[in-house]
């Protein structure tokens, strides 16, 4: 067995959404350590073109919006005009709203829901072409959906559209899993908990306080989360379809709960 290559991305393509920031640019910066192109997407065309000065020449931006279903089509045949495959496809742009359960608007539903859950869907879609292209028996295509471990079990916060997209998300892999696979494109997720971004500000600015409740003792650190997106991506993740792989410290799989003494 020869594992000297395992989690190599060498030659590969990848495109990240929302790559600018936070975890994308996490799985991003991982990619391209492994010998990745990538091209990274961000509706803030300045932000988008600054990281990918950052990362490197092995770095494009293509900056796009992709909430809505022609925004994911125009981000596609922008892609398509530098690219004729696609390897690797890692949806990760989101969005949250909180706001309490009695005053909770339809606004905070639909702006999390056509993001986090419909355009995943609509972008993996219109990259069907480009991820069967890169497709082959040896080395499938890959699209890693990036969930939450708020889609996964419920936290206190009143993020319910949030919460409900991510789960869905969850189930949507496996059901995109089982289409793709046939075509040779391997689909998979990540269930992020509490990484330092603008999404998660309470990791943000408080993670001493955040990591108390965390197994692990701390936050997620940029590795752990690139070190989890590159495994899926490699070739050591080819056997892995439809799992939604939990990157979180333990707080899913392993708090207790607090005991009651009888």
């Amino acid at each position: 067995m020869d594992t000297t290559t395992l989690f190599s991305l060498a030659g590969r393509t990848a495109l990240v959404t929302g790559g600018s920031r936070g975890i994308g640019r996490m799985i991003a910066a991982g990619f391209i350590a492994q010998g990745a192109r990538v091209y990274i997407s961000s509706r803030k065309g300045a932000a988008c073109e600054a990281v990918a000065g950052e990362l490197g020449p092995n770095c494009i931006a293509l900056a796009q919006d992709v909430s809505t279903v022609a925004g994911c089509r125009a981000l596609a045949a922008a892609y398509a005009g530098r690219e004729p495959a696609l390897d690797i496809l890692v949806n990760n742009a989101g969005a949250a709203w909180g706001e309490p359960f009695e005053s909770f608007p339809e606004a905070g539903w639909d702006k999390v829901m056509d993001l986090n859950l419909k355009s995943p869907f609509f972008l993996t879609q219109a990259l069907h072409g480009a991820l069967k292209a890169a497709a082959t028996p040896a080395r499938p295509a890959k699209v890693i959906n990036i969930a939450s471990v708020d889609g996964m079990r419920p936290n206190p916060w009143h993020t319910y559209s949030y919460q409900a997209s991510k789960a869905g998300l969850i189930h949507l892999t496996r059901r995109l899993a089982a289409r793709l696979i046939s075509d040779g494109i391997v689909v998979s997720a990540i269930a992020p908990g509490a990484f330092a971004s603008d999404m998660n500000r309470a990791a943000r600015d408080h993670g001493d306080l955040a990591a108390r409740a965390i197994p692990s003792g701390r936050i997620g650190r940029d590795e752990d989360m690139a070190g989890a997106a590159i495994y899926l991506a490699s070739r050591a993740g080819d056997y892995v379809v439809g799992e939604t792989l939990t990157v979180d410290g333990g707080l899913v799989n392993a708090a207790l709960g607090e005991s009651i003494d009888a």
